[in-house]
Formats: structure tokens, sequence, C-alpha cells
């Protein structure tokens, strides 16, 4: 049976984007084995909850809109950009499921960044760095990143002994994590500015990464994209729905 991942769609705002934002995520679920489960933004939450019940793990795709600091306790900054609300909810309602029934989940870009705050971590509303984290979309390989060593995503990429460590990535954001959310560690830095670049949570047996690169966009080409692809659908395959015990008294 095929392993099903919800997906929201990348904005409530802007059709076009969506367009042709979701087809590479779409496309590189596919390959890795999964169907993909498009969550329209605009859906009643009691039906979003319905669809959750068919899925086996939570994929958040990256965003042209910004999250809100006020989510996380800050006045917003001019280089911050505008918010989704409808974006934001949607996924704090997938996130609510995924860790209550500990369903994998995988952040990309802005989905890293709505983890990150959901669990109570902060954002830096602009980054101002040498380093081009902007390069656009077209671009595979913008910068290194040094991978924290003994850490799920380090683990599950193929690198060969001369690359350990060092992964070159294909970065596309303005926002990074300032300071990281509750219970999750750090997994992967920028070489050359120290920018947080990707996160888990410090669990063994609940898989849930976030990255700040754009692997849906590098599938074809990059065997680390792909191996992180190919991980987060096992990890799906794998999953169980949880059995709570009622104590029933004596």
């Amino acid at each position: 049976m095929s392993v099903h991942i919800a997906i929201p769609e990348p904005t409530s705002l802007d059709p076009e984007y969506n367009q042709r934002a979701i087809e590479p995520y779409i496309s590189s679920l596919k390959s890795a084995g999964a169907t993909p489960i498009l969550i329209p933004l605009h859906e009643r939450q009691d039906r979003v909850a319905r669809v959750l019940n068919t899925v086996q793990g939570v994929l958040l795709p990256g965003s042209k809109y910004d999250i809100d600091p006020e989510r996380y306790g800050e006045q917003r900054l001019p280089e911050c950009g505008p918010p989704d609300p409808a974006r934001s909810a949607v996924d704090e309602l997938l996130l609510q499921d995924a860790f209550n029934m500990q369903k994998p989940v995988f952040g990309i870009c802005a989905g890293l960044q709505m983890l990150n705050v959901w669990l109570n971590g902060t954002l830096n509303q602009h980054i101002d760095s040498p380093v081009n984290h902007r390069p656009g979309r077209h671009v595979l390989e913008a910068h290194q990143v040094e991978l924290i060593a003994g850490t799920r995503l380090a683990k599950l990429l193929p690198l060969k002994d001369s690359e350990a460590h060092r992964l070159t990535v294909n970065s596309s954001h303005h926002q990074s994590i300032k300071q990281i959310g509750d219970n999750l560690l750090m997994a992967a830095l920028s070489t050359e500015d120290g920018i947080i670049e990707a996160v888990e949570l410090n669990s063994t047996d609940h898989f849930v990464l976030g990255v700040q690169w754009h692997p849906e966009r590098s599938y074809a080409q990059s065997a680390a994209s792909r191996a992180i692809f190919a991980a987060f659908v096992q990890a799906a395959s794998c999953w169980q729905p949880r059995i709570i015990e009622e104590s029933v008294n004596a």
C-alpha cells in the first residue's frame, strides 16, 4: 500500500506561485515511492482533520511569504515580508497531528522555519551575510554546509570519506533560525557565516527533519537530495498509529 504524505499548498495568496512551486515536491515524493495528498489552505479544519487520518507523514514546503513575527514575540522589522495566515494555520494543524501521533515530518525552507517557531523557537527576520542565501531557484549549488556529526541527517547522507561532514546546498531564503525550538538539535550550518541550515528532533523514534535548502529542486541531480526524501518516505512507511492505553479502575 502506498505511503500517503500530506503537503499543504505553498501559499493561499498566489496561485501562480503555487502552480510553479508545488510540482518539484510532488515529483520528488512520487519518485521516492509516496503518494502526495495536497491540502488546500482554505479547507475547513474538520475536513483537513479527516484527511490527516489517511496520511502517514507531513511535508511542509517552502513559501514566498514570511511567518508573522508576533508568533515568536517580536515586532516586525521593515525587511520582514508579509505573512500568510492561512498557510500558518494549516501548518499548525498538520504539526499538531504529526506530533500527537508521532508521524514523520519533513520541513523545507519556510517549512523548517514554521517547525522551529511552532516549537517555540525564533527567527532572524532578515539575514545580513556575505554569503548569498538567495541565488535563485535555478541555482543548484549555492554554498556549503557543515553537517553535525552523529545527527540523523549526517548518518543518512551518502557522502564519500573526502566529503565527510560537508554538503553543497541550494539555499533560497532571506530568514533563518535564531533560537532553536524546543527539543530540536542543529543538524547543519553554513560553513562561512554560521547560519543554521538544518535541524532535527532530539528523538530516535520520531523522524522530524527540517532543512533550509531545497532538495526537491535538486532531486534528479543530487544523491543527497534523493537520500533525504527516501529516508523521510521510509520513516512514513514504517509509521504505525499510536495506541493510547487507558487506565481502568480495578
